[in-house]
């Protein structure tokens, strides 16, 4: 019985002994992450994600490695510019790790080495620069940084993804004086540019009364191109009835020139009457005369009459049918 009772105990113990020296042996690697191995306190291997199998009691676990990307947020720190101004400005570094073995052996505290690289790197850039470079260029200080920690970082088997400056912020007094000075900027532009709508609305106007003048004197020439022409015309007319009037009165029709003279006298006497500047108008005038150029164009007109009768009579027309046509 007591033969049974030992043996019973070594096969429990050698259960457990299997069961711990699984359990050594078999490990599960997280996704995202790779596990060291190190044999007699020396690294040999890494585990990739997924079962790794390790030799129990010769082999062991020495570093599980976050290989995904990670972020440290650097804290707020006083730097001064080339100038001496003196800022607060912190960042946010994005790193991955690539060789596990190094980041694991190379350094003994990653990430606090990462922040103290960040820290000095920054009060080395922001001391290279001038305050209104540092506000503006931000983008310069993000690649800057991101070129010289990666090189630093290499050694350590680390990836340097991003690092951005989030926030830079100037003493009280320098931020005053910028607001200042960005006021001023605004009502220098506000009043180039309003002096500029001021030029532009004067040379539009100048522009406008210029085509107005130009149409204007465009009108008058027109206008007296016309005018001539229509003294010209009237002045042939006139040449032609004083021709017409002169061979008249050259073949000894007195009646014609009376008519003309009749008609010269009329045309003066309505102008004298019809002058804006006179209201009674007193004209002394000789019976003999006006007898006379009434009787020339009487006659005048007994002549044409006298002619149309004649006409009338050789067509056998009766007298009235000349005038109910005319």
């Amino acid at each position: 019985m007591d033969l049974s009772v030992g043996v019973s105990i070594a096969a429990v113990v050698l259960v457990a002994l299997v069961v711990v020296t699984l359990a050594i042996g078999i490990n599960i690697v997280p996704q995202g992450h790779v596990y060291t191995v190190e044999r007699f306190g020396k690294y040999h291997r890494s585990l990739e994600s997924g079962l790794g199998l390790i030799a129990p009691y010769v082999e062991r676990i020495g570093r599980r490695v976050n290989v995904m990307e990670q972020v440290i947020d650097v804290p707020s720190q006083e730097a001064f510019t080339r100038d001496n101004a003196g800022v607060r400005i912190d960042a946010v570094v994005f790193y991955q790790v690539l060789d596990a073995a190094r980041a694991s052996y190379e350094v003994s505290n990653l990430e606090v080495a990462m922040m103290t690289l960040t820290m000095t790197n920054i009060r080395t850039v922001v001391g290279s620069m001038d305050l209104d470079q540092l506000l503006s260029h931000r983008d310069e200080i993000n690649e800057r940084l991101l070129r010289v920690m990666d090189a630093a970082a290499s050694p350590w088997g680390v990836k340097m993804t991003r690092i951005e400056i989030k926030d830079i912020v100037p003493p009280a007094d320098l931020a005053g004086a910028m607001a200042r000075q960005m006021k001023a900027e605004r009502e220098k532009r506000a009043s180039v540019l309003e002096a500029e709508g001021h030029r532009q609305a004067d040379i539009l106007r100048a522009e406008g009364r210029k085509q107005s003048a130009i149409l204007e004197a465009e009108g008058r020439k027109e206008a007296a191109f016309r005018d001539a022409e229509a003294r010209e015309r009237g002045a042939e007319a006139e040449a032609r009835a004083t021709q017409l009037v002169s061979e008249a009165i050259a073949k000894g029709d007195i009646a014609a020139a009376n008519f003309l003279v009749a008609e010269k006298y009329v045309e003066a006497v309505k102008a004298i009457a019809t002058a804006p500047n006179q209201r009674v108008v007193v004209v002394p005038i000789e019976a003999a005369a006006l007898a006379g150029t009434l009787g020339g164009i009487a006659e005048i007109t007994r002549s044409v009459f006298g002619e149309g009768a004649q006409a009338r009579k050789s067509t056998g027309l009766p007298p009235n049918v000349g005038g109910a046509g005319r």
